[in-house]
């Protein structure tokens, strides 16, 4: 994702600062995007570069997706050093994140799905819900979703369909989602193109009446990782805006993006 939004921000003409983080300490000292090398350091010298970041380009944005074990640490990091940050990564203690955002008065964008279109849909379902509970009561719900293997953590944009169903009525025992990881059942069961076995969302949610005589479908595929990228860049700009505005609002996620339309 590092490198996808990286190359995002280039096709959209942003300035990218020539510094990344891996979570190993032995890594590839550089890579190039566009005309900019970019030098990945370790962990242990996060707080020195990022410091030395925040010096040098005070109007900096920092992307985050971090795996969930670094979350919150992360997070706190960036509060301490006053850098407004996009975090796209799902886990951690939610908690404590939005905490340490508003104890330290720094700007943050967070959201555990960064594509705009899902986003959408997710909020359609909110909306959906809110406006006919118990619409599909009595209804039974089967959620199969896959990922390449590399994701540890249950699909948060899951876990939000889901929370809408229940308010719709269907009842839905988590420890029943279907979550595909292996790439032969990717292949033979999903249907996953096999280029992006290594990037891909594939959510079905199927419905079916206490009677089997209705059902629907709700499904959403997602190859690559341009949507997120993408909508990452959105997020960016979004934030510095808010950021430069001094804006009041502190904390802001995906669907505060799409209500002020595409970004420039």
């Amino acid at each position: 994702m590092g490198l996808s939004v990286a190359e995002a921000a280039v096709r959209r003409g942003l300035h990218l600062v020539p510094v990344s983080f891996s979570s190993r300490e032995k890594v590839k000292t550089t890579i190039q995007v566009g005309q900019t090398d970019i030098r990945i350091y370790g962990p242990s010298a996060r707080e020195d570069v990022l410091s030395s970041v925040a010096d040098e380009f005070p109007d900096v944005i920092v992307v985050d997706y971090t795996a969930p074990d670094s979350v919150n640490s992360n997070a706190e990091l960036y509060c301490k050093l006053g850098l407004p940050f996009v975090m796209g990564t799902t886990g951690g203690n939610q908690q404590l994140l939005y905490k340490s955002v508003q104890d330290s008065k720094n700007y943050a964008l967070i959201s555990p799905q960064m594509g705009k279109q899902v986003v959408a849909f997710l909020a359609i379902m909110r909306i959906f819900a809110e406006q006919f509970p118990g619409a599909f009561s009595g209804y039974h719900l089967e959620v199969l979703e896959s990922h390449q293997a590399s994701k540890k953590d249950t699909s948060g944009t899951a876990k939000d369909v889901i929370a809408s169903f229940e308010k719709l009525g269907v009842p839905y025992d988590m420890n029943r989602m279907v979550k595909i990881r292996d790439p032969d059942q990717q292949l033979e069961m999903v249907g996953v193109p096999k280029e992006h076995i290594e990037g891909h969302a594939f959510h079905l949610y199927h419905l079916t009446s206490p009677d089997d005589s209705v059902s629907f479908e709700f499904q959403h595929n997602v190859c690559g990782r341009s949507i997120y990228a993408e909508g990452t860049i959105d997020a960016a700009i979004f934030l510095h805006r808010k950021v430069q505005s001094k804006d009041s609002k502190r904390i802001y996620d995906m669907e505060d993006v799409l209500r002020e339309g595409y970004m420039r």
